[in-house]
């Protein structure tokens, strides 16, 4: 069974705006390289519509971007895709799937097809799912930056606190750490 990965970055009061954090070519090479890695992407809706309408407009080059931005879009445009949504269930981007039906079944069915785990990378659809005990690790890139707004991490949405094992920190030169943890016990 494959792992499923919470990935998103953040900053270090828990702001996970995608707008709050540092864009850059060694932040696009960081999420790159974990998508590389994984077997699929997992979001909720929302953010499915944040993407859908920028990123394969980078991947086909109607949209000029840097190289590194491109390499993430590229690597997005191939690998599948599959989203949570209660309200949408038509998914047009190249290799989207909806996840139908009793969420952790599905949920549970993808992580088992997918040997090399599944990148989920929605905030709420996280809270979600980690209520149900369905994450398995979690790769926060730790932005060095106080927003003082939101959305945060998790908003209040856990019922219990979760103790994790570090795997890894490493700190990159535009001064954010990337943190890797699995639940522990």
């Amino acid at each position: 069974m494959g792992r499923l990965t919470f990935s998103i970055n953040v900053t270090l009061d828990g702001c996970i705006d995608h707008r709050a954090g540092i864009v850059d070519d060694e932040t696009h090479a960081h999420f790159t390289a974990l998508l590389d890695e994984a077997g699929a992407m997992l979001w909720g809706r929302t953010t499915y519509e944040m993407m859908e309408d920028y990123w394969p407009l980078v991947a086909s080059g109607e949209v000029k971007a840097p190289p590194a931005m491109r390499d993430w879009a590229l690597t997005l445009e191939n690998k599948p895709k599959y989203v949570v949504s209660a309200t949408r269930s038509d998914f047009p981007w190249n290799n989207s799937h909806h996840i139908e039906g009793d969420l952790r079944t599905a949920i549970l069915d993808l992580k088992d097809r997918t040997p090399d785990g599944v990148l989920l990378g929605s905030g709420m659809l996280a809270s979600g799912l980690d209520r149900l005990d369905l994450v398995d690790e979690y790769i926060f890139l730790v932005h060095p930056r106080i927003t003082g707004h939101g959305p945060t991490l998790y908003g209040g949405l856990l019922n219990s606190t979760r103790s994790l094992e570090l795997i890894s920190a490493e700190p990159m030169g535009n001064g954010a750490i990337s943190v890797h943890y699995r639940r522990a016990g």
